[in-house]
């Protein structure tokens, strides 16, 4: 299939972009001149366009750091940012890219030596050759490794194994797309149960000081309420697209799969040691990436010993370039912040919170998702995040209720587009390596058909679970 020839122009993200934040141009351009005005504003709004082009775009395949980092530079070259600034930034990101690349490199490390493939084996036959059956297990197997790897990490581990069962299994096409489809939708969409589910959770849960055992009591029924209704959705969706049945005989044994058992086995032990220590480390005082880091480490050290994993591929394949990517998007999204920008969106949040409960979480909600799907969620919930701090005259349910729907919103809301997150473009990424290109159609009408029940529904039992 012939790749999408895809025309970018900036003038749209522009107006995009403007739909949020055009009232806040019309009152500046009521008390200043106009040539400020526009310095102030289009300059902003220019440079963060201008980032986003090159993070998606990726032209001449730049990395997505450093297209952030080109925003960021620019961003301080017009002194749209300053020093201070930037070490603000580091000292709201760190923690959460941190615990971001150290779940990464564990996953990657118990992928290399075969744990995944091994549970999905298994899941292939306790399906018992019923391809609906196995649709489902995939789906929730891929909730499980979102919570706990991050939806970076169930992307990376699961695109590639779920591939592979389409081709062994001998999978047309159109049902290999809905499986993977699936898991890809999953990665996102199920990442709201933990603070460590998702890079977004992590900066907002850092930024608000939110509580690791409080946000896990909230996020995790609304978590899935999503899980079930994306599972009922794309049963729907795909459910005439894959064979009644599949060949037991054509799989091979799980244990093929296990290249490191010792690895293997530590990693899963340790999961319920990294859990308990991110429930407590708020309590001792720790930051949740070290962690994060010191279970990455000890499955690191034990994989040296084993001699049976290649770690130099494994630590090569860590995304340690999200590191400056946050920060250089952070900085870009800083400009806007400091022009103003975000004073509008704050206040249509107070509207939204004038209105009651239900309006709080849902305005939110439908603003972020809106916003995470043309921009991509991560300066879109940096954007909220900001906004919700410029809140005024608020009561602290509803401003919670805030802080929780620009999270939910920027975890779903970006899977209506093929740009919404980099969960997805690593997605895509890893399709085009292996010889399927989805066109970006195809993916916007899907997209459109799963995302508005999962995120109305996770809105909904948000709304509930805080007292709507």
């Amino acid at each position: 299939m012939l790749r999408p020839q895809v025309r970018f122009d900036p003038t749209l993200w522009l107006c995009a972009c403007g739909l949020f934040f055009g009232g806040e141009y019309r009152l500046a351009q009521a008390k200043a001149p106009l040539r400020q005005v526009r310095a102030a504003v289009i300059l902003p709004l220019g440079v963060f366009a201008l980032t986003l082009y090159l993070v998606v775009f990726r032209p001449r395949g730049l990395s997505v750091a450093v297209g952030a980092l080109v925003g960021a530079a620019l961003g301080l070259a017009l002194g749209l940012v300053g020093w201070d600034d930037v070490r603000a930034v580091w000292n709201d990101t760190w923690n959460a890219t941190l615990t971001l690349v150290a779940l990464i490199v564990l996953s990657l490390l118990l992928d290399a030596a075969g744990l995944f493939r091994f549970l999905a084996l298994h899941l292939a036959r306790r399906a018992g050759g019923h391809s609906g059956r196995l649709f489902a297990l995939l789906v929730v197997f891929g909730a499980l490794l979102a919570a706990l790897f991050a939806n970076d990490g169930a992307v990376l581990i699961l695109t590639p194994i779920a591939l592979s069962l389409c081709s062994v299994l001998g999978f047309s096409r159109a049902a290999s797309l809905g499986v993977l489809f699936a898991v890809g939708f999953v990665a996102d969409a199920a990442s709201l149960p933990l603070i460590t589910s998702n890079l977004t959770n992590i900066i907002s849960a850092d930024l608000f000081r939110l509580p690791f055992a409080r946000y896990a009591a909230v996020m995790g029924p609304v978590n899935l309420v999503g899980v079930a209704v994306s599972l009922g959705v794309l049963w729907l969706m795909f459910r005439h697209s894959w064979p009644a049945r599949y060949d037991l005989a054509a799989l091979p044994p799980p244990g093929s799969a296990l290249l490191a058992p010792r690895t293997c086995w530590a990693g899963a032990g340790l999961m319920a040691a990294l859990l308990a220590g991110f429930f407590l480390a708020p309590g001792l005082g720790m930051p949740v990436s070290a962690v994060a880091l010191l279970a990455a480490a000890i499955v690191l050290g034990i994989s040296a010993l084993e001699r049976r994993v290649a770690l130099g591929p494994v630590l090569r394949g860590a995304p340690w370039d999200v590191v400056l990517f946050s920060l250089g998007m952070y900085l870009v999204v800083y400009g806007v912040k400091n022009a103003g920008l975000t004073v509008w969106l704050a206040g249509l949040l107070e509207t939204f919170a004038a209105h009651g409960a239900a309006a709080t979480v849902f305005g939110t909600g439908g603003v972020i998702a809106a916003l995470s799907a043309i921009t991509n969620n991560l300066p879109a919930v940096l954007i909220g995040t900001l906004s919700i701090q410029e809140v005024g005259g608020v009561p602290p349910v509803l401003r919670e209720m805030m802080v929780y729907a620009n999270i939910v919103a920027a975890d779903i809301g970006p899977k209506l587009t093929p740009i919404g997150s980099l969960a997805t473009l690593l997605w895509l990424g890893l399709l085009r390596q292996k010889g399927i290109e989805v066109p970006w159609g195809e993916y916007l009408r899907l997209g459109l058909i799963a995302t508005p029940p999962v995120l109305i529904a996770a809105l909904l039992a948000l709304w509930w679970r805080l007292g709507g």
